[in-house]
């Protein structure tokens, strides 16, 4: 063994455990809200037994007490879908109770004069509110009275670099989530690719190209990208990285200016970023809401935007007013 060896030139790893959010242990490996679940379900059968041991036989109260008891038992340390099922059970009941149609309209007033069926059937839409007030055409995301701004960015595969290349990169991974100032949110989804518009698309161009084995080419690929389409249900990787302005934080632009730092600071990973405008922000958003609708060309129109379109020519018939 060489003393003079210098361990720096070594990759550095450390084991980090996942729980980390984890609440703690308070006594017997349960946690201070599943202990108090269990001292409310104690307390309610301790009053029920006082209330009914002189009216129901003692064997039917221990029954109920015992079937009760393991109901709480299983509320309290059972999980449902990564949560506590107390949390699961109670999300599902808002869920229930939570109105099935939502408008960004008025709907404080009654059920309108124009519906033909009796208004008890009639569900009036509750009010939507949504965090986002707006979106400008440079991309910054009103939320109140703070600003938020995106930046899209590619993927990058620590399995094929080095293990010197992959301590770099989370070297500069950990110094951007360092210098982490307000709330930041990652999102990583997988989004449908529609092949068979650019199949077409490719298929439409072979005609205008020079030369025809450029022609035979670009047909063949389109018949490759068809035949994907066809046998396979591609996806693409997103990642989309939401910065936002910390409370009593000046600028008009602070959360662009954050995402272009973000942007930067991230390219150092080797991967591709971009700070997104108006139009693309908007459409991710539209896109995460409802990710397997079809893009539509050209984009959403505006709230505010006047939407035009070719004459119509009304005829009119004989006996219509």
């Amino acid at each position: 063994m060489n003393p003079k060896k210098n361990f720096d030139d070594e990759p550095y790893r450390a084991r980090i455990p996942a729980d980390v959010d984890a609440p703690d242990k308070v006594a017997y490996g349960l946690t201070f809200r599943q202990l108090a679940i269990l001292a409310v379900a104690a307390l309610a059968c301790y009053g029920a037994w006082r209330g009914l041991h002189s009216v129901v036989p003692a064997p039917v109260l221990l029954g109920g007490a015992v079937v009760i008891g393991g109901l709480v038992f299983g509320v309290a340390v059972g999980r449902r879908d990564g949560l506590p099922l107390d949390v699961w059970l109670l999300a599902a009941v808002r869920h229930a109770r939570a109105p099935r149609a939502l408008s960004t309209t008025d709907t404080t007033s009654a059920t309108p004069d124009w519906v033909q069926v009796p208004k008890s059937r009639v569900a009036v839409p509750a009010p939507l509110a949504l965090p986002a007030d707006a979106i400008d055409d440079g991309g910054e995301i009103r939320l109140g009275g703070a600003r938020a701004a995106m930046v899209a960015a590619t993927s990058v595969n620590l399995a094929l670099r080095t293990a010197d290349e992959q301590t770099a990169l989370v070297e500069v991974f950990g110094r951007w989530l360092n210098s982490l100032s307000s709330p930041t949110q990652i999102v990583v989804s997988a989004q449908p690719v529609d092949l068979r518009s650019a199949a077409r698309s490719l298929s439409q161009a072979v005609d205008g190209l020079a030369h025809p084995a450029l022609a035979d080419a670009a047909a063949d690929h389109a018949r490759f990208l068809d035949d994907l389409a066809t046998r396979r249900d591609p996806l693409r990787r997103q990642v989309l990285i939401v910065t936002r302005t910390s409370a009593g934080e000046r600028g008009e632009h602070a959360a662009r200016r954050r995402a272009d730092d973000t942007a930067r600071t991230l390219s150092g990973l080797g991967v591709t970023t971009r700070a997104l405008d108006g139009a693309a922000v908007t459409a991710a958003i539209a896109a995460a809401a409802d990710p397997y609708r079809p893009a539509r060309p050209g984009g959403l129109a505006a709230p505010d935007a006047v939407i035009t379109g070719p004459d119509i020519h009304v005829r009119k018939k004989k006996g219509l007013r």
